[in-house]
Order: structure tokens, then C-alpha cells, then sequence
């Protein structure tokens, strides 16, 4: 009798690493397929300054994700936006979204003086906000005509509280409706421009529909984003380079 024997999977290996000048192009191309956005050299200069703000998501030493997110010292308060997070549509469902939403919630823990983390979605995102819900963001204020070209335009912002002031402020742009405002250019020059994409962030619902999210005065992308581009779907590196 032949026995067939069936070896069993390598355990997988998530690891986070730095962003640098020699994977920089890593990071591009990460965000050109899975963001349906352009990012000038100004945001990737920005990035390269951020430390432990900004990493690149490893799945056994392929480059599959990254996150990116800066310090936000407007209204007052001490924030942190995360500007970017996305995986590639190959490697979702894999637990990679959460390991880099971790991070980012262990940095806050860490500096210990954060008022509040937060970030945009666009409205229809339903699988993204659940999947920031899972991590105690609520959506404490809707920004209406946020998005240029896409459909619907609108964006909630998601925020996970941190201190009494923030939750005081998220309270009274909630009870203000003034605070449902359309984005100006200096309002999105602010804040910057945040696509989800998140690495399990869509568990079971075909992922990545926030991808599509398209702010307001960025370049919109010709091509669809990854999930949707078979094309695509190649590891954009081998080995780790950091």
C-alpha cells in the first residue's frame, strides 16, 4: 500500500521592518498597487523621518504591505493619523492589517501622550471600519466631499479615543453639524490623504473596498486597485532589503 504523505505548511513569518532610502521604491510600489492614489516625493521624504510611524509589512520576507502614519498636533491636541495602510489582495486574510495595526497602537502605548489616534474611510467602507472597530475606533465625525472622483465622496473619521479632551472634542463634532464640513485644500494638506486597504481588514467580503478611496487634490491612479488587477498580483520582492 502507498501511503501519501502530506508535508505540512512552513509556519508563516510576519515581520514588520524599517522604511529606508534602499526600499523606499518598496514602498512606492506597494502604494501605487494597492492605493488608487499618487503620492508626491514630499510624502516619501515625510516618511523616511517617521521612525517606527512607518514600516513595511514582511510575509515570509516578501514585501506585501505597509503602513504609514505621522504626529497631527492641530485642535489643540497631540494625534496620530495613520495617512496609509494596505496589503496586497494576495496576501489578506493573513493577519498582516492587524500586526500593523498593532504596531502603531504599541508606539501610542509606548510615547504614552497621545491624545487619540484617527484616520478617514469612505463611508460605504463597511468592511474597514469593522475591522478598526475590532481595535476600538469609532467614527466620530462624517466629512462630507472629502474624496475628488469618487463615489460616494463622503468620509467618516475613525478615532480611537485616548484622553477626556479628545472625547470632549470627538463629543462636540459629533453634536455640531458645522462640523460636517466640506475639505478645503488646506484641510486635506493637514491631514494628508488616507486609502485602507488593510491587510485582513475585509474577512470574507472580497476585500479591499476601500482602495478605492480617493481624496480630495491627489492624483487618482488609471488602473484599478490590486484586488481587482490579476495582473498585479506578483510578490514585489524576494528577499527583505532593509
Amino acid at each position: 500500500m502507498t501511503r501519501l504523505i502530506r508535508e505540512a505548511p512552513a509556519r508563516a513569518n510576519i515581520e514588520l521592518g524599517d522604511v529606508t532610502h534602499h526600499n523606499l521604491k518598496q514602498l512606492k510600489k506597494i502604494n501605487t498597487n494597492v492605493l488608487p492614489v499618487s503620492y508626491n516625493d514630499k510624502f516619501y521624504l515625510d516618511v523616511l523621518e517617521s521612525g517606527e510611524l512607518a514600516k513595511l509589512a514582511y510575509y515570509n520576507d516578501v514585501v506585501v504591505g505597509a503602513v504609514c502614519s505621522r504626529i497631527d498636533t492641530s485642535e489643540n491636541m497631540r494625534r496620530l493619523y495613520i495617512m496609509t495602510l494596505g496589503c496586497l489582495s494576495p496576501y489578506r486574510r493573513l493577519g498582516i492589517g492587524t500586526v500593523m495595526v498593532q504596531h502603531i497602537l504599541n508606539c501610542v502605548e509606548r510615547d504614552g501622550n497621545f491624545d487619540s489616534i484617527f484616520l478617514h474611510v469612505k463611508v460605504n467602507n463597511k468592511g474597514a471600519i469593522e475591522f478598526y472597530k475590532r481595535f476600538g475606533f469609532e467614527i466620530v465625525e462624517t466629512k462630507q466631499h472629502y474624496y475628488k472622483r469618487i463615489e460616494p465622496a463622503d468620509a467618516h473619521v475613525l478615532q480611537k479615543t485616548l484622553t477626556k479632551k479628545a472625547e470632549v472634542a470627538a463629543a462636540a463634532a459629533n453634536s455640531n453639524p458645522s462640523h460636517h464640513h466640506h475639505s478645503s485644500e488646506s484641510d486635506e494638506h493637514h491631514h494628508h490623504h488616507h486609502e485602507v486597504a488593510n491587510g485582513d481588514s475585509h474577512e470574507g467580503s472580497g476585500a479591499g473596498g476601500a482602495a478605492q478611496d480617493a481624496p480630495a487634490n491627489v492624483n487618482v491612479n488609471n488602473h484599478s486597485s490590486i484586488q481587482n488587477s490579476t495582473s498585479q498580483q506578483t510578490p514585489l520582492a524576494a528577499e527583505k532589503n532593509r
